[in-house]
């Protein structure tokens, strides 16, 4: 009696309201397609995963446009954002001439060419596709031209200037060998029945491209260190982790140790696998997990990045603190982010401060794998709720969200440039809803970065912020890192007046900005 008696005041601590939530989203109506993804009840683990999404300004007229991914050979579909102060897309896709009918998973945004129109990779069960964005008029297939047609089951993609050079190479993660014409047999999880894998299949290795600069790719998997035993890769981080100023990759594998490659700074270009001695190939118990969502902040408070990944239902997501010695400490349990989660299957996660209070605040996405799940049976329900965490202290608190729902992917940005982060998601064979944030703010401040030479969105830059009252806040320029998902570097926004801003770009040099405009909009160039 005693041991339920403390389960429940856990649960009930974890879940508690803040006293007037002030995180606001509404769904606004659109024109996006349905996604698709094989069966609408699969039966296969290559109908498991799909519908990665991308908020990319393709054209550069300053909102964000989507991607959004389908497989079956259903094509994937760009939709141009021409809302203004509202959010309205059209689909475009024929107009710019894509057209990509594949078994697709995911998406990754980056400038390969460093024109400053970004460009798009799409992985997929069979070929990637490298399409280049032609000055926002149209796409070009340059998959072969440029040498990135890795025919393997590639699940999320990263683009970062992994060798220092001032453009953006390409980490390709792959998950595992699948041959439609002999599918794996079904397994038994939960003594029910199920359709089988990872477990019993074979694992397929990573793939690391270099940007030559030079309009090609070269493979460097090996060289630069990266050719390890094989895991069920599903995503990646490229971010300078250990503060060096030097970009390493965070790989989240499914149901297998997780790897953190650090950039040993060595000419020729060399990383090493420092995840176990880091702290963060497991949880805290030494358990490996089903790690699908990445997300980083500045949760401590301490400048370093901090990783939060999703895990599979019956385990919880985890929160690791990155210490000023480089080690990843597991504090998920100290920040209220453990019991919560036990009952969902996460996918994509992202840090942002919805309600422009100072802190970061977090967005989980979820849905179950196994059509045949349901609390009775597995504790753990097909549909799920979206977990919406408010930052209150030293923890994070719950904000309640409606309706249940099968989702994969979310991708993060200002889609009608009111100065607060809005959300799209996209559900497995469902509905892609685009949310907009309608939480209460003042006029914020906006800081956008541009970068130099062939990064000309600063892509992995740092800000270190200080704001009038003294208290400082962390922010780095990502993707995102979003399972099978991206987005350009966003607007990083503020509510509290800003005194300095200091930008730590990529490879260490430091750039420090005290004078701003009367408008609170900070354009900082390098």
């Amino acid at each position: 009696m005693k041991r339920l008696l403390l389960l429940v005041v856990l649960l009930g601590c974890e879940q508690h309201q803040p006293d007037e939530a002030s995180i606001v989203f509404t769904k606004v109506e659109s024109v996006i397609a349905p996604t698709v993804c094989g069966s609408c009840d699969p039966t296969q683990i290559i109908e498991v995963n799909g519908t990665g999404l991308a908020l990319i300004d393709f054209d550069n007229d300053n909102d964000l446009d989507l991607f959004v991914v389908n497989a079956s050979n259903v094509p994937c579909r760009l939709y141009e954002n021409i809302g203004g102060e509202s959010i309205t897309f059209v689909d475009v896709t024929q107009q710019v001439g894509i057209d990509i009918r594949a078994w697709a998973n995911g998406v990754a945004v980056g400038d390969v060419n460093g024109d400053g129109f970004d460009d798009l990779y799409i992985t997929c069960h069979g070929q990637n596709y490298l399409l280049l964005n032609h000055a926002g008029t149209s796409f070009e297939d340059v998959t072969a031209a440029w040498g990135v047609g890795d025919s393997r089951w590639g699940t999320s993609a990263r683009f970062g200037d992994l060798d220092g050079d001032g453009d953006l190479d390409l980490y390709v993660c792959n998950y595992l060998k699948y041959d439609f014409a002999n599918p794996p047999p079904p397994a038994t999880y939960k003594r029910q029945t199920v359709l089988g894998g990872p477990h019993g299949m074979q694992p397929q290795g990573d793939t690391v491209y270099e940007n030559l600069g030079d309009g090609s790719f070269q493979e460097v998997t090996q060289e630069w260190g990266f050719l390890l035993e094989p895991s069920f890769t599903l995503n990646a981080a490229i971010l300078d982790f250990t503060g060096d100023g030097l970009q390493d990759v965070f790989v989240g594998n499914d149901s297998m140790a997780n790897h953190l490659f650090v950039n040993t700074g060595e000419t020729p270009t060399r990383f090493e696998n420092r995840g176990l001695q880091n702290g963060i190939a497991t949880n805290g118990d030494g358990s490996m997990q089903a790690t699908m969502g990445i997300a980083v902040a500045d949760v401590s408070g301490n400048t370093r990045p901090d990783i939060f990944t999703t895990n599979f239902s019956s385990d919880t997501n985890t929160l690791h603190l990155n210490d000023t010695s480089g080690f990843f400490d597991d504090r998920t349990k100290r920040f209220g982010l453990g019991l919560l989660s036990r009952p969902l299957l996460g996918w994509t996660c992202g840090f942002h401060d919805f309600d422009l209070d100072g802190d970061e605040d977090l967005f989980v996405v979820n849905g179950h794998v196994y059509p045949e799940a349901t609390v009775e049976s597995m504790d753990s329900a097909r549909e799920q709720p979206v977990l919406l965490l408010q930052r209150t202290g030293a923890r994070f608190t719950q904000v309640k969200q409606e309706g249940l729902f099968r989702d994969r992917s979310a991708v993060f940005g200002d889609l009608d440039n009111d100065g607060d982060t809005d959300v799209v998601v996209a559900q497995r064979n469902g509905e892609v809803r685009v949310l907009r944030n309608d939480s209460s703010h003042e006029h914020p401040w906006i800081i956008q970065l541009q970068g130099a030479g062939k990064n000309p969105r600063g892509l992995g830059a740092k800000l270190l912020v200080t704001f009038e009252d003294g208290t400082s806040a962390t922010r780095w320029n990502t993707d995102g890192f979003g399972f099978q998902s991206s987005s350009e570097p966003q607007k990083h926004l503020f509510a509290k007046p800003i005194t300095s801003v200091e930008v730590i770009w990529v490879g260490g040099e430091s750039q420090r900005v005290t004078h701003f405009p009367p408008n609170r909009s900070i354009l900082i160039a390098k």
